[in-house]
This record gives structure tokens, sequence and C-alpha cells, in this order.
């Protein structure tokens, strides 16, 4: 899909959609309970659709009313079936993480998945789980073996996901279990709303100092009722359209939340007061909007930015390639971007979305500005299918070619 943006300024208000973190956590929390669970305020991207298909392949019941979805957990039960369960987690790293701890709880699974996803990896499960075997194909990984308690050790500056999926199964195990990260703990806002989400379906986890998640096993999962918070990542780039002039006023938020994303408020106003210098290692996925916004600033620099290599693109090459079509100066190293300030204009090609939801609502935030068409603009329906919907209600111009 191709959409034009016209120049314009955001006027109005906005309700953020439901946290696709907090999303998957509660669904598969949920899975995992003895009894029934009732989640209200989903919404269906196509990353929470591919947990519940994954959920439901591996015995869960759901029924989805509205907003509200009714999940009729397995209890731990393993499900007696021939070979392996088939779970399609589509384009979703956080599925696919998530899932392979929880799916080797009764011996594995076959993952499959876009061959980005599949390329994207999970070599840091291979070397945990070293007495099971991985199988990797175009669009499928399989993996054969029983997750087994025991003392973990994770590095802490690959992926938060992984440190997730181990605590979502833990508690699951008859025997008591140790997760230590290994530092530097990046995204560590991640893992502390999993074991906040974990806590509220009655599960065991005490941090140990401040690497250590002490797990208790045989507590497993006891059913709930929740409404999912709003998404702060999302609600960044509403912030992005203000500091662009915009003014929107943004609804859904939970101002105590304890979702990394929530400092994007930190970081806009310091890119308001000038020259900006901000650490991206604990919210990873504001990278795109903060590229995008602080080309219209005085200068900024930006660390902890190595991750973004292993995302739905490669977050930090292709945002750079992107906006210099506005004439930005970018300039990407390992671990560090810098933008300098320089005189933006109108793109005279097309802006490539690459497959990534959060660099197309990135390059619409900046277009704002300009104008500009946008191809590939459908991958939003990844984490937020009403974001254009969204952007019309506050006055903008955007239309599909």
């Amino acid at each position: 899909m191709r959409v034009e943006i016209e120049k314009g300024t955001a006027h109005g208000r906005v309700r953020i959609p439901p946290s696709k973190s907090a999303a998957h956590r509660l669904l598969l929390g949920a899975a995992l309970a003895k009894g029934r669970s009732l989640l209200h305020g989903m919404a269906f991207s196509e990353d929470i659709l591919a947990t519940i298909d994954c959920i439901c392949a591996l015995g869960a019941k759901v029924l989805i009313d509205g907003d509200t979805v009714t999940v009729e957990g397995i209890g731990g039960k393993r499900i007696e079936r021939e070979g392996l369960p088939l779970l399609p987690c589509r384009e979703s790293g956080s599925t696919l993480r998530f899932l392979i701890p929880l799916a080797m709880l009764s011996g594995g699974g076959v993952f499959g998945g876009t061959e980005r996803l599949v390329a994207r990896g999970v070599g840091i499960y291979e070397n945990l789980f070293d007495f099971a075997d991985f199988t990797k194909e175009k669009n499928q990984i399989t993996v054969r073996g029983s997750l087994k308690a025991g003392y973990y050790r994770v590095s802490g500056d690959v992926s938060s996901q992984f440190i997730t999926g181990l605590l979502l199964a833990l508690p699951m195990l008859d025997e008591d279990s140790m997760v230590e990260i290994l530092p530097p703990f990046e995204s560590r806002g991640y893992v502390d709303l999993t074991v906040a989400i974990l806590q509220r379906f009655g599960v065991e986890i005490e941090k140990k100092g401040e690497f250590c998640f002490f797990v208790r096993g045989e507590v497993g999962y006891s059913p709930v009722e929740a409404e999912v918070e709003g998404d702060w990542s999302q609600a960044a780039f509403f912030y992005g359209l203000n500091v662009l002039g915009g003014e929107v006023e943004v609804d859904g938020l939970d101002a105590e939340s304890v979702q990394g994303d929530r400092v994007c408020l930190e970081i806009y106003e310091k890119m308001r007061r000038g020259n900006l210098s901000a650490d991206l290692s604990d919210c990873p996925d504001l990278a795109p909007v903060l590229f995008a916004t602080a080309c219209m600033g005085k200068g900024a620099r930006f660390t902890g930015t190595r991750r973004l290599s292993i995302k739905e693109s490669d977050r930090a090459r292709v945002m750079a390639e992107e906006l210099r079509k506005f004439g930005a100066e970018i300039t990407v190293r390992e671990n560090e971007v810098e933008v300098a300030p320089a005189e933006l204009h109108m793109p005279r090609e097309i802006l490539s979305g690459h497959n990534d939801h959060r660099v197309v609502m990135a390059l619409s935030v900046l277009a704002t500005r300009f104008g500009a068409v946008i191809d590939g603009a459908e991958a939003i329906a990844k984490s937020y299918p009403s974001f254009f919907a969204d952007m019309r209600n506050l006055g903008l111009k955007i239309r599909e070619l």
C-alpha cells in the first residue's frame, strides 16, 4: 500500500491503543493459567493475532467478543498429540521468542514465520538449551526438547524477549529456577513489565540483587481479569507530532506504567531544549521516531543503538537512508546514531517503509511537515492498524494511492 501524506499540523485528541507488550504477556499468562481469564481492552494487530493463534495451537481456548478476550487456560497440562504443534508466529519476534520455552514445556514445537523473522534468529536459546535440538529452515524453526528447571545465565544486551520467555515458562516446572542477567542489562523496562504482569497471575518471582531473578516452581498461574494498559511506544509518535508543532492530547496511558518507553516524554523535553544526547538501550522501539523528530532540531546523539539491526528491519540504517531523502544529515555507527542540524525539504523520491511498522509511522510523523509518499505503508498492521485513521482524526490529510 502506498500513501500520500500532505503537509499539515495535527490538532485534537487521540486514544492510544492498548500496549502490545502487555497484551502478549497477558495472553500467554492466561493460556498457562488453570481456569478462565478475561482480558479487556485488547486490540488485534498482526502480532497479537499471531500470539492468539499460537496459544490456541498449544491447547488454550480463546473467545473474542469486541475488545474482550476470554481465555480458557491449559493449566500446565501436557497436550497429547501426534508430532509437534505448528505455531504460526507470522512476523512477530515477540511471539517466537516468548513461545519457544512455553512450547518446550510439552516437548517443543514447529515455529512458522517469515524469512526475515527466522533470519533474526534464536541463538540465545540454542546456547541456553544445549540439551534441545534446533533446526532452522527458510520459513520455520523446529525445536525438540523439554524445558528443565535450573540456573540460567542470559546475556542482557541482545533482546529482553529471551529473558521474558524464560520467566514465563519456568514457573510451570516442578522445581525452582534462577535467571541471571549478564550485564549490560538493556531493555530492563520490558523485563520489569513481565514480572509485574506475572505477579498478577500469582507467579512468584523475586529479584535477587540487580541482575538475578528467583522463580518459584510448582506455583503455576491463576486466572485473572485485567485491562490492557495503553501503549507508550505508540504514544511516542503523537508526542512527536507535538514536537513538530502539533497540539495533540493523548489519552489512555498509565502515568505510573513500568513500560520503559514512557521515557519518551523526558527525551522530547530535552530535544526541545536543544542539542540532545540520549541512551536508547532501554527503549530501542523509540529510535525511529526519535531519529525523525531530531532531524528538525539542533542536533542529537543517540547511543545504545546496536540492537536496532535485529528488529523488523535494520532500523538505524534504513531510517538514515529514508531521512536523507528529506535532506537530513545522519551518521550511523556500530552503537551510535548522530543527527546533525540540516535544512530539510520535501522528499524528491518515494519513501520506503522497509516492511517495518515503526519505520512507516516514524516517517509519517516527519512527512506532516513537508508532505511525502510512503510505499509499503501496510506494515502498520503489525502493531497499529488504525494509525492512519487516528492521524486523519487529528486533521491530517492522508490518502491511499
